[in-house]
């Protein structure tokens, strides 16, 4: 028997979980999230493991989902300098890199610009002719003086060799290590989303070195040395730990992910939506066919619009650990502001002074924990039904936001502050809860299969079109094996067409999505 291990490490908590090969949940726990992370990965890894009594060995894969690369851009902490090659002159030059980008963030990345000559129109003619030369002069300039780089070419989705060109040319002068982000392995169609999500993705390296080693780290400290360690992507799919390193923004968004593919597991349902409840937050997303569904629009990261691959989700601030306060004008509010982690410590019901969305389930009997006594003696009921109605109404609100079409939907609860949640909600038909779903986030990092995605322009005049779906489907079940899918299990899971109504030639976008197994070396 082999097993696995999925880590998912929130704002409140870091949460740990044990699966066998056929998706059983044998073992779960919490334990509060760390300010370094690591310990925190480790006292979850080490606390889950103790209530199992098989050798650590059988653990053969080991998971984690994690939100570092989104806090270090949103607090613009531990981000690398990075030097920008635009491949686009003089057609761009107009709109230079880092256009309407917040000053403290640009400050952070201590970024070099140049536009440089190549770049692609739509049906692949050259704007101008690439030139090695030129490319090696910058980069001899900027030796030293960057420490990592992002290359962006004009419809580089529709032909990528000038960006794998200046790559090559980048290690030759700077050694094989040197990171350098491609934006057609990176972001959408759009230059300037692309060109922000690459220059994130090349500023983020060092947060996901630390990230990667320090959970490699932590296995090892447990006794989980033959693991395959992976990471999970933000489609609902993980990657291998070196292809995080190469593309640590795909990490971004992974948490609602990851108890969207859990309360999917938990509930066996394919379409729905849910709903999960945090210490600090609640993140709405919909399930669609069994995964994710992603944003149709440009999706801002930390004040930067981008077009990279992002579920379409929903937070607002409301969590188990949400600050409940009375208004002078005898009105409630709840949050945004939470206790998170400290809700132990801070808490009424737990011996603290602080009330909190999880007081105000206790006094009304929808949680059994900490000491009701104590909650009863500081809270009145009319209080505790005034703070109810209240977080009805902004759960309600924020599922009909989330709504594309009139009538109700199903709902599935999960994560640990689901407990502040009322028994119905208007717009919903049913909810469905489960008694793992404080961990659904740690479960779904666990089961989630390897992806891959592909996307470009193609001329059906020119290629056929069912020549030119197969292509992007070998295409992005190549995408799927470099991030470590066994080749052999590769299905498609979607497609996207979608045409350009001001190209010639039936030119259509097309999207696919391909998923596999995780390939297990010797097997």
């Amino acid at each position: 028997m082999e097993y696995r291990l999925g880590v998912d490490v929130g704002g409140t908590n870091t949460d740990a979980v044990i699966l066998t090969e056929k998706n059983e949940v044998i073992a779960h726990t919490k334990s509060h999230t760390t300010p370094d992370i690591q310990t925190g990965i480790t006292n979850s890894v080490n606390k889950v493991l103790q209530n199992v009594n098989f050798d650590k060995s059988a653990i053969s894969t080991a998971m984690l989902g994690t939100t570092q690369c989104t806090n270090a851009i949103v607090e613009r902490k531990n981000l690398i300098s990075v030097g920008v090659i635009r491949l686009g002159y003089p057609a761009t030059l107009s709109l230079p890199p880092f256009t309407d980008w917040p000053a403290d963030l640009v400050k952070a990345l201590h970024p070099l610009t140049a536009t440089l000559h190549g770049g692609n129109e739509f049906d692949g003619r050259k704007i101008s002719q690439f030139d090695d030369a030129e490319v090696t002069s910058t980069l001899e300039k900027w030796r030293g003086k960057v420490s990592s780089l992002a290359v962006i070419g004009v419809f580089s989705p529709v032909n990528d060799e000038e960006e794998k060109r200046v790559a090559e040319l980048a290690h030759q002068l700077y050694g094989d290590n040197f990171p350098v982000s491609c934006s057609a392995a990176v972001g959408s169609l759009g230059l300037i989303e692309r060109e922000n999500a690459t220059i994130l993705n090349s500023a983020l390296n060092q947060v996901m070195q630390r990230t990667a080693d320090g959970f490699i780290n932590s296995l090892q400290q447990a006794g989980v040395s033959v693991a395959t360690p992976y990471l999970c992507q933000n489609d609902g799919t993980l990657m291998s730990i070196d292809y995080a390193r190469q593309h640590p923004i795909l990490t971004i968004g992974s948490g609602p992910t990851n108890s969207i593919r859990g309360a999917a597991y938990l509930s066996s349902l394919e379409n729905a939506m849910v709903m999960d409840i945090g210490g600090t937050t609640s993140d709405l997303g919909v399930l669609v066919n069994g995964f994710p569904r992603e944003s149709s629009v440009a999706v801002d990261v930390g004040g930067i619009r981008t077009n990279f691959r992002m579920p379409d989700i929903l937070s607002i601030g409301l969590g188990g650990g949400s600050i409940v306060r009375q208004q002078e004008d005898g009105s409630v509010t709840v949050g945004p502001d939470s206790v998170g982690y400290q809700i132990e410590d801070k808490a009424l019901c737990f011996g603290g002074d602080t009330v909190t969305t999880t007081d105000i389930a206790v006094r009304l009997g929808q949680a059994q924990i900490g000491d009701p006594q104590l909650v009863q003696k500081k809270i009145s009921l009319e209080f505790a039904q005034k703070a109810a109605a209240k977080i009805k109404a902004m759960l309600e609100e924020s599922i009909d936001n989330m709504k594309t079409e009139a009538g109700d939907v199903d709902l599935l609860l999960v994560g640990g502050g689901a407990i502040v949640a009322p028994q119905t909600l208007k717009g919903v038909g049913k909810i469905y809860r489960d008694s793992l779903g404080s961990v659904a986030n740690a479960i779904g990092a666990t089961i989630a299969q390897i992806g891959g995605e592909y996307e470009r322009l193609y001329t059906y005049d020119k290629v056929p079109r069912k020549e030119a779906l197969a292509d992007a489907q070998q295409k992005a079940t190549d995408q799927a094996v470099q991030a470590g899918a066994d080749e052999s299990t590769a299905h498609l899971v979607s497609v996207e067409e979608t045409p350009i109504a001001y190209a010639p030639g039936n030119t259509t976008k097309v999207k696919l999505k391909v998923v596999g197994s995780l390939h297990i070396a010797g097997q």
